[in-house]
């Protein structure tokens, strides 16, 4: 299928210098149906912002079906410019992201302007609060997707090799509550997520890991629980330093598609629950 892109500047109200957050948008186009309308996906970025690794990853899924939304993480701090695979562009992606400088409210923020801005959009399908949407994000955007889910309107999220989820580190004081509002219930009864780590990502450790899964498999989260022989960036086929692996990635991306198609790529209806727990774990 087809695509489209471009960018929406949308306003903030928790950026300290006013800046607005630049959300880019890739979506299908089927050339005589100008009406078409397709579910929305928002797709989290690492730390380097939307770079091309990002942008095709982006473009797959818009190409099967799904309008995308990949907001700029840093737009406090930064244009939306991506930031360099390089040392010094991780030193600047590691110090706003990675626990420094950005407030956990304003992660959340973003995520909320960016289903906000998906439901606006005349070409992504739903009606008011009953649109449905879902996540994916890889590394700083794993942890993004995994605290995008707990928006109502996101019915599966997509987690790459999340970080700092383990830890509770994400944000400034290094203190978010990602696993606390699970604990709380937050995610029980509210969509499926799926987890999907390197076993030798040395960012989420094995203890990490397994943390990670017994709290939500104890908060009866619908979850499946992926480990696979990789290593932390797999999926970025651009400055992996050696750890890009194609044929996983393609494996995983039809995955998270399989997901995708069944949580909002059909109109299923109001769901019932009926007592069934379906749960994967790997």
């Amino acid at each position: 299928m087809l695509i489209t892109k471009t960018y929406h500047d949308v306003p903030t109200k928790l950026s300290p210098n006013g800046r607005p957050i630049r959300i880019f948008v890739i979506a299908p186009n089927v050339p005589g149906y100008p009406n078409a309308k397709f579910p929305g996906v928002v797709v989290f970025s690492e730390i380097y912002q939307v770079t091309g690794p990002v942008e095709r990853f982006a473009g797959q899924i818009a190409s099967q079906g799904f309008v995308v939304a990949c907001p700029s993480t840093y737009h406090e701090f930064e244009g939306p410019e991506p930031i360099p695979y390089d040392v010094e562009g991780t030193d600047r992606g590691n110090n706003i992201a990675a626990q420094i400088e950005k407030e956990l409210a304003a992660y959340d923020e973003d995520a909320t302007l960016a289903i906000d801005l998906l439901c606006s959009l005349k070409n992504c399908n739903g009606r008011h609060d009953l649109i449905a949407h879902t996540a994916t994000g890889m590394c700083l955007g794993g942890h993004l997707a995994f605290r995008a889910a707990f928006d109502k309107r996101v019915l599966s999220s997509v987690c790459f090799f999340g970080t700092d989820i383990h830890s509770a580190t994400l944000g400034k004081g290094k203190n978010d509550n990602s696993l606390a509002r699970v604990r709380n219930g937050d995610l029980t009864g509210k969509g499926e997520l799926v987890m999907i780590f390197g076993k030798q990502d040395t960012h989420v450790p094995r203890e990490g890991r397994d943390l990670i899964r017994k709290t939500l498999e104890d908060a009866n989260v619908t979850t499946s629980f992926l480990e696979v022989q990789a290593q932390h960036a797999f999926i970025r086929d651009e400055s992996s330093k050696g750890r890009w692996d194609a044929a996983l990635t393609r494996s995983l991306f039809t995955f998270m598609m399989e997901v995708f198609e069944r949580t909002i790529g059909r109109d299923l209806g109001e769901r019932v629950d009926d007592g069934t727990k379906i749960e994967h774990v790997c």
